[in-house]
């Protein structure tokens, strides 16, 4: 088989087979999360969320809502070298970013079927 002929064909195959995931996936909310600190943001991000009494206050004294929390849990960045991934029964992960374009971080305990926000910290250098 000609060289030219091999990448027809490779070519129709690639062709169909994308029309066949753009027809099937149409409309659907999929997504592909490979690296960890996106799968892990998803998944902090999907579980039911509570606030430890410190974090309520914080948040009341700042005016931060829980939508502000969304945000920072879509845009942030989990510092895996301050977390504790693989500590039983619960995890706990170090998300830095930003609320109300302040340089934030909080410090999250994920939990099986809760995350709890444990502490929020705001760079007191701005």
């Amino acid at each position: 088989m000609s060289l030219k002929r091999r990448f027809t064909l490779f070519g129709f195959g690639f062709f169909l087979g994308i029309i066949i995931l753009l027809f099937f996936l149409n409309g659907k909310n999929a997504s592909c999360n490979y690296l960890p600190n996106a799968r892990m943001l998803e998944i902090l991000r999907n579980k039911h969320r509570e606030y430890t009494a410190e974090v309520k206050q914080i948040m009341e004294h700042q005016q931060i809502d829980s939508t502000e929390i969304a945000l920072f849990l879509s845009h942030g960045d989990i510092d895996f070298s301050k977390s504790k991934p693989r500590q039983e029964p619960c995890r706990y992960y170090w998300i830095d970013g930003y609320i109300n374009k302040k340089a934030s971080s909080i410090y999250v305990e994920n939990c099986d079927t809760v995350v709890t926000v444990q502490k929020i910290y705001f760079d007191q250098s701005q």
